[in-house]
């Protein structure tokens, strides 16, 4: 009988720190079983949550899908599911499931009332579409543009060249976020979106959207780092996707497998949050603290 090293139960593997903790699988299992059959055949070889940890692990450590380990799923079998769970618009049910799941855990209501827009240009590892350059931040690759919850969850995403600006981007998003949140009447932006040179996203958000933008600019007086009043849930979301080795950079060839990435990113930190932390957290507390060197 083989024992896991990280959860501690019976296990045909070693568990990987990427892979999906039980409460979040409990709330996806659902939605892949009920997933509408489009042609007959042969049973699955490989269950769900072993196609998932396959997904997850290439995701959390930035790996090819042809150096995904042996262990896990064969690295076609995942590539094929990733590609059509994408298409069919899985993912984004499995993402908004647990967005509701995870505000009711922190007590609010399932849909959000105010949001936090910023934009993250991200180097391009490869060629692909909608490759451009980004003159203020020095980068070639393409941009997220992210709205997030007050709690930093997505609301909705795009990816566009790094060449589009900030202002044309927000529309676009603002309205996605809108479209998916109806119930959104507050934002926070940065100058990016309004300034001196271009405010017009702001009447244009209250006349087209029934959403207040205020633009949180940083104090000249300030010094160094300083946590800017909202603006920082939204920065604190980029660093949860970037912390993602696989959205570290932008290697993909098309922008809706971006797109797809982000929302991978945001269902594996959604998932840990509903367990209460990652399975490397909770193996620690489960073994104790680790023992003092010894010095020679």
């Amino acid at each position: 009988m083989k024992t896991c090293d990280h959860c501690g139960g019976d296990d045909r593997r070693q568990c990987y720190d990427s892979d999906l903790p039980d409460a979040a699988y409990a709330v996806i299992e659902p939605i892949l079983n009920s997933r509408p059959k489009t042609k007959s055949g042969r049973p699955m070889e490989y269950p769900w949550r072993d196609i998932l940890d396959t997904i997850f692990y290439l995701l959390r450590t930035g790996c090819q899908w042809r150096q995904i380990p042996h262990d896990l799923v064969k690295w076609w079998v995942a590539y094929r599911w990733f590609r059509t769970l994408g298409k069919d618009g899985t993912w984004r049910a499995i993402h908004d499931e647990l967005h509701r799941a995870v505000r009711r855990l922190e007590g609010r209501a399932d849909q959000p009332t105010a949001c936090s827009m910023d934009s993250q240009s991200v180097q391009s590892a490869e060629g692909g579409e909608s490759i451009g350059f980004d003159k203020f931040k020095h980068c070639r690759g393409r941009k997220r543009n992210l709205v997030v919850d007050t709690l930093g969850f997505l609301c909705a995403r795009t990816v566009t060249s790094a060449t589009v600006s900030d202002r044309a981007a927000g529309r676009d998003v603002l309205t996605h976020a809108k479209d998916r949140h109806p119930d959104l009447a507050k934002g926070w932006i940065d100058g990016g979106y309004a300034n001196a040179v271009d405010s017009s996203i702001i009447p244009w958000a209250a006349q087209e959207l029934q959403i207040d933008l205020e633009v949180v600019k940083r104090s000249d007086d300030i010094k160094g780092f300083a946590v800017i009043p909202w603006r920082w849930v939204v920065e604190r979301t980029n660093a949860w996707v970037s912390a993602h080795r696989r959205c570290a950079r932008d290697y993909e060839r098309l922008t809706e497998t971006s797109e797809t990435m982000t929302d991978l990113a945001m269902i594996h930190v959604m998932g840990n949050r509903l367990a209460g932390g990652t399975r490397w957290q909770n193996w620690r507390t489960m073994t104790g603290p680790e023992p003092a060197p010894e010095i020679t």
